[in-house]
């Protein structure tokens, strides 16, 4: 976050506005197509976790080869899906001007190529917090943080203001970080899991699980992203970049929850195959925690939201932008709170509850999206974006409190 907070301002004036809200459009598209691990990351995690609190270690490493197969093989069609789309995306969907749109289109080239690497590292992080590394974990998604914003500064420093290196420079981060990712869980299990035979069974539990989980993959990241690519086909790309600038800051506001989260995931999958009643207590715990810690935040961040864009980018820049960031800093603080039920949820192997919440949002989000951009701009899009995210959270907070009324058998089931 610090590091973009310095970067951004450089960028925005390197690239230009417009070029500058494409290069968040390639940020959101490679999150967005990491979806192909199938959410075998955080089912490889539960797995882990749950296997290891029954004592079944021996399974552990046909587990790991088997998720990781199944993710190399998905992030391969995943590349390919966003390699055909790139033409279409960068000469009419997008409504880039025809001056960025070669620029577009091989910047989009460049981002299919990442894609594998993407989900290959997303399945080994799972890996590793099944096993609750939880420091060399977040050291290696503090070096991909950094080089996201700092890369792109360093590819236009050397290799002059093009939205193709600093592109290429992302998917460079990403090759070296999966690296690190595969060294590390080698040096966890040894090597030999990737000797182990899998037979079709194995496949079939692993998609068996990995069906809702994706459900939930395709729409959750969509209703995060939509808004800026419906900015961009309806109002212009140029717009795109007063939304996506205070929406990248406030979005870095979830690492506190999402620290919380990741380390509660696998130990209340352990506890609610144990002790249903801890469980539950660490779960309202968690959710206190979140509450106090993001009040705060959200309070000072609407009071300063247009003095801190005047500092941080410009007074003109402030001005546009200033409401949409206090507005969409409530949904923030809902979509915080949110991540506490949601990791119960599947913690308790219950991925399809989580699957069709999404698919039921998606159903009014998008056309409420729609309507609130055509009616009130950028300040629409965010509205509808906290009004989504209040509900999410309504919804999961209910599915959560069903969880620890029920006898740990039926979650097994």
């Amino acid at each position: 976050m610090l590091v973009g907070v310095i970067t951004i301002p450089y960028l925005i004036s390197s690239l230009g506005v417009e070029a500058f809200g494409v290069l968040t459009l390639v940020w959101a598209l490679i999150g967005y197509f990491s979806l192909f691990d199938f959410g075998l990351g955080r089912a490889l995690t539960q797995q882990i976790a749950t296997k290891q609190s029954l004592g079944l270690i021996s399974d552990i490493p046909r587990v790991i080869k088997t998720g990781l197969v199944f993710t190399a093989l998905t992030g391969l069609l995943g590349g390919g899906v966003l390699f055909g789309l790139a033409p279409k995306l960068s000469q009419s969907w997008l409504n880039v001007s025809a001056d960025l749109q070669n620029d577009t289109l091989n910047s989009l080239l460049i981002a299919a190529f990442g894609i594998p690497f993407t989900t290959l590292t997303t399945g080994l992080r799972g890996v590793l917090e099944g096993f609750e590394d939880f420091k060399i974990v977040n050291i290696l998604r503090i070096i991909l943080g950094v080089a996201n914003f700092g890369l792109p500064v360093l590819a236009i420093l050397l290799f002059g203001q093009s939205l193709e290196y600093a592109v290429a420079s992302l998917i460079i981060a990403r090759l070296l970080v999966f690296m690190f990712h595969l060294v590390l869980v080698n040096k966890k299990i040894g090597d030999k899991w990737m000797r182990i035979r899998l037979s079709v069974g194995d496949f079939k539990g692993v998609a068996g699980f990995g069906f809702w989980m994706t459900v939930s993959n395709v729409i959750s990241p969509l209703m995060v992203t939509a808004d800026r690519f419906f900015i961009s086909a309806v109002v212009g790309a140029v717009s795109v970049a007063y939304y996506t600038v205070p929406f990248e800051v406030l979005v870095r506001i979830l690492i506190i929850p999402g620290a919380l989260t990741v380390a509660l995931f696998p130990k209340i999958t352990a506890l609610i195959n144990i002790d249903a009643a801890a469980a539950k207590y660490l779960y309202l715990k968690s959710l206190r925690i979140v509450a106090v810690v993001l009040a705060p935040i959200v309070l000072i961040t609407i009071a300063c939201s247009h003095f801190g864009l005047s500092i941080w980018i410009g007074e003109d820049f402030a001005d546009k932008s200033w409401l949409v960031m206090a507005i969409l800093v409530f949904g923030i603080g809902f979509n915080g709170m949110a991540q506490v039920p949601y990791a119960a949820i599947q913690a308790a192997g219950n991925v399809r509850i989580t699957a069709l919440i999404h698919v039921f949002e998606l159903i009014f989000y998008i056309p409420l999206l729609f309507a609130s951009l055509k009616m009130f701009g950028i300040n629409g899009a965010a509205c509808a974006w906290v009004i989504r995210v209040l509900v999410d959270f309504l919804i999961l907070q209910h599915f959560a409190g069903n969880i620890f009324k029920k006898p740990i058998y039926e979650h097994a089931a």
